[in-house]
């Protein structure tokens, strides 16, 4: 492992200045700064480049052609792994054929990502947290994977094979090279995401969006609010203000909290156990703000350009949420594993599910971990983590299965439940993810063994204890079963093609 960093930044260094005066690396510089020029750049793109006002083309090619711009100024010369790798897939999708082409892209795309992880993190930058080319890629990875499965869906499958969610999404002609590329590299998705499907970004450019949304609103077109086009102005602003707000709580917070504390030998020999469970939550907490700013932030930027509208509320204000990749309230008031595991990082977890949950024919719920480790990266605290998060997610449906149901005579118990399930909750979030802010195995191994590996130790003794009752055949989900998960804020609910998505309920999704 090469030990020398000759220079950490290979895209521009015109904004040095800056970094220099603000004491921020230059690449986390341009990474910001690329993002408030997108916001602004959105603007100018959803008012002079409206599709009642150009061609797609036009469309298409503007925004491929800013995105690589904004990939050449933070990395340089590594951006073009981006346009490799989108187009060795697009020569498999046109070789290969419908019928296995989603098995060739899937392997090539996720292989050609962990190379470049495994050159970044043991060659380059080893624990280097900040800015890197291999980001973007894991989102083009993830918009690969997903529109050849879609393809194949759409080309290779009949429709009665299909379920309901795979149908909506099936894309039944191959992109264009220009689709293709704009697809997987537009401004407003190249840094940071999130991950759309392909038939909701194509509805987007062409601009029909709006038109099928009235349509699902209700089931029906709703004609109160048809007349106009509904303006992202206010959803922008307000996810502007959580963007403030979560970057001035981690500037200000964050470093009072260090996670590397929860392995410091003095910390863990002079304090008592239960303060050094609180610090651990607290710690974890305030390494959150950074995510939430950067997702907030890029669901910003793709509302300010128009994409994102996902149809009406009841009381006739526009939802923009197609694209959102997090539920803060959600994630800190989860009652459960799943719920926050649902409301974190969501367009992610749709992916997992919908190439593999939804497609493993053997314990689909391994794989996905499996899948979500790997794709993350190569760093080992992943592994960790995400072995635990197995016996955490297991442990956790164990509980609700058999316990849950002792609580629901009346409101009070409930809420006992519920503010026990949160408290333990968190502390289980805080517990298994250590490993992956920790990066490495010995730090993470030590944080372990100073908890006496009590969660792991719980955790089994609970499955073993609490076996699961053999689940009763359902059958299909009602249109009532539909509503009732969606309030419940699982992952089907808590997305927008929750009614299409519904053949899936039966299994508990884990990412």
């Amino acid at each position: 492992m090469a030990t020398a960093k000759i220079n950490p930044c290979t895209g521009s260094t015109l904004l040095q200045p800056i970094s220099d005066l603000i004491n921020l690396p230059i690449d986390q510089v341009n990474f910001v700064v690329c993002q408030l020029f997108a916001l602004l750049t959105a603007v100018w793109f959803r008012l002079y480049l409206h599709p009642s006002k150009t061609s797609t083309f036009v469309r298409h090619f503007v925004a491929t052609l800013l995105g690589f711009y904004f990939a050449l100024f933070c990395f340089g010369w590594y951006a073009l792994h981006f346009v490799f790798q989108s187009g060795i897939t697009y020569t498999i999708m046109i070789l290969a054929g419908a019928e296995h082409m989603h098995k060739y892209c899937f392997v090539v795309a996720l292989g050609y990502l962990s190379l470049c992880q495994v050159t970044r993190v043991y060659i380059f930058d080893y624990g280097m947290y900040s800015a890197d080319f291999t980001g973007p890629m894991m989102i083009i990875t993830q918009k690969i994977t997903s529109l050849a499965f879609e393809i194949h869906d759409g080309l290779a499958r009949k429709d009665e094979q299909l379920t309901p969610s795979q149908r909506r999404l099936a894309v039944r002609r191959m992109p264009s090279l220009l689709e293709y590329f704009s697809y997987n590299c537009n401004f407003m998705g190249i840094l940071v995401g999130p991950t759309s499907s392909y038939k909701d970004y194509i509805a987007f450019i062409e601009g029909t969006a709006y038109h099928s949304k009235y349509s699902e609103t209700n089931g029906k077109e709703n004609g109160k609010y048809k007349q106009s086009e509904p303006s992202p102005k206010m959803e922008v602003i307000h996810k502007l203000a959580v963007c403030a707000i979560s970057l001035l709580v981690y500037l200000t917070v964050s470093k009072r909290f260090s996670v590397e504390r929860n392995v410091d030998d003095a910390f863990i020999a002079s304090t008592p156990f239960y303060t050094r469970v609180i610090y651990l939550y607290l710690s974890m907490l305030t390494t959150r703000p950074k995510y939430y700013f950067a997702w907030t932030l890029a669901d910003a930027i793709n509302n300010a350009a128009g994409f994102g509208f996902n149809g009406y509320n009841k009381d006739g204000t526009p939802r923009w949420d197609l694209v959102s990749n997090i539920r803060i309230a959600n994630i800190e008031f989860a009652t459960s594993f799943k719920m926050f595991l649902d409301n974190w990082n969501i367009q992610t977890a749709l992916w997992l599910k919908r190439v593999c949950y939804e497609r493993c024919p053997y314990n689909p719920t391994a794989a996905t971990f499996l899948l979500s480790a790997i794709w993350h990266g190569v760093y080992p605290g992943y592994y960790l983590t995400f072995l635990t998060g197995i016996v955490m997610t297991k442990t956790a449906r164990a509980i609700r299965h058999n316990v849950r149901q002792y609580f629901l005579g009346s409101s009070t118990h409930k809420l006992i439940y519920d503010v026990i399930t949160g408290a333990g909750t968190q502390v289980a979030i805080s517990y298994t993810v250590v490993p992956f802010v920790l990066l490495s195995v010995p730090p993470s191994l030590k944080f372990y063994k100073s908890c006496y590996f009590c969660l792991h130790i719980i955790c089994f003794l609970v499955i073993t204890m609490l076996s699961l009752k053999p689940r009763q055949i359902r059958d299909k989900p009602t249109e009532n079963s539909l509503h009732q998960e969606h309030l419940q804020g699982g992952l089907v609910g808590n997305n927008s093609h929750s009614a299409t998505d519904n053949n899936s309920n039966q299994k508990r999704k884990a990412t």
